[in-house]
């Protein structure tokens, strides 16, 4: 498995693929922060990254997809997945070291966004930010980043297209995070089921999570659903390998 997360970050850096991921997820925070007069924080007058907090979700969306969508379309438009299949690995260690791959470069993408706690916290007038809820809204955008990226694992191993599989992707992104929200608002389920709906939703972990209180509630459900969308790519997988021998 490690050797296939080797092979996949080197082909993220050995091409402008990672680069260019990170340098636009950054680029686009510190617009957001730092310039754009809406919303840069020197406007706000706190010292609060919700901003950053509130942003990166919509990045992630079509940020990452766009970095996992050729994990497994190219392999099947290329022929290399037969190749692959005949390594000495599962193919549980072929979805997990892409995988793990996918969700290192994110992890690389973030580790600078750390600058923006020192920059606050100098900024700030009292000398002092909210330490609980940053560290807990940074674990939560980690375990977002990490759904994300099972879901557009899953939906590059739907098909060997890498354009429809950054749509489907971004859409399904989309609907996991957002759609139970919407859902729980419609009247229907007004003041009885609304509450239990939301809670299906990513959006209401994400939210939980950043309040600074890191609740095992919350974490179970992030693994799980991780786990739903590896296990739903490892049976795709299993499907695609019966039919092309």
């Amino acid at each position: 498995m490690l050797s296939i997360v080797k092979k996949e970050l080197h082909q993220f850096f050995n091409s402008l693929a990672g680069y260019i991921t990170i340098i636009l997820f950054l680029l686009l925070n510190g617009l957001y922060l730092f310039v754009l007069k809406d919303s840069n924080i020197f406007d706000f007058g706190y010292a609060t990254l919700d901003k950053f907090f509130e942003l990166s979700p919509w990045i992630f969306i079509f940020l990452i997809p766009a970095l996992a969508m050729r994990s497994f379309s190219d392999e099947y438009k290329t022929g290399t997945f037969e190749i692959l299949q005949t390594r000495p690995v599962t193919r549980w260690q072929i979805v997990l070291g892409k995988y793990f791959a996918v969700v290192s470069v994110i992890m690389i993408a973030l580790f600078p966004t750390v600058l923006y706690v020192y920059t606050i916290h100098s900024l700030s007038a009292a000398g002092g930010i909210d330490s609980g809820g940053i560290t807990g809204s940074y674990i939560g955008l980690v375990f977002l980043a990490a759904v994300f990226a099972s879901v557009s694992m899953w939906c590059s191993s739907l098909t060997s297209n890498a354009v429809i599989a950054f749509l489907v992707a971004a859409f399904t992104c989309i609907i996991v995070y957002f759609g139970f929200n919407a859902i729980s608002k419609l009247p229907g389920f007004s003041g009885s089921a609304d509450y239990y709906i939301e809670m299906l939703g990513i959006d209401f972990h994400y939210r939980s999570i950043s309040r600074g209180v890191v609740d095992t509630r919350d974490l179970i459900y992030f693994l799980s659903i991780i786990f739903l969308f590896l296990f739903a790519t490892q049976k795709n997988l299993t499907k695609n390998s019966s039919q092309r021998q």
